[in-house]
């Protein structure tokens, strides 16, 4: 494929990304900055999009996207239990 047609399709991706994100906060009725809706829509990384959605999902404020908690750091892993 085409380099040019991969560039805009990833940067397609992130704009629905960035915009499904701002949707579900607004939906939610939590108000969002115009800093933050900024900061959302120019991210251009995927995974980080995905993760502000995921929290944008339970997130009791805008900036609740971008905290960073000692689980959010901690690899994610299918099975938490240790083996006897």
């Amino acid at each position: 494929m085409d380099k040019a047609y991969l560039e805009a399709h990833a940067e397609g991706r992130a704009e629905n990304r960035a915009a499904f994100t701002l949707r579900v906060l607004e939906r939610r009725g939590i108000p969002v900055p115009d800093d933050i809706r900024e900061r959302i829509t120019s991210c251009t990384d995927l995974d980080t999009l995905t993760l502000w959605f995921d929290r944008s999902l339970t997130a009791s404020t805008a900036e609740d996207l971008f905290v960073e908690t000692p689980e959010a750091l901690q690899p994610q892993t299918q099975n938490n239990t240790e083996q006897v």
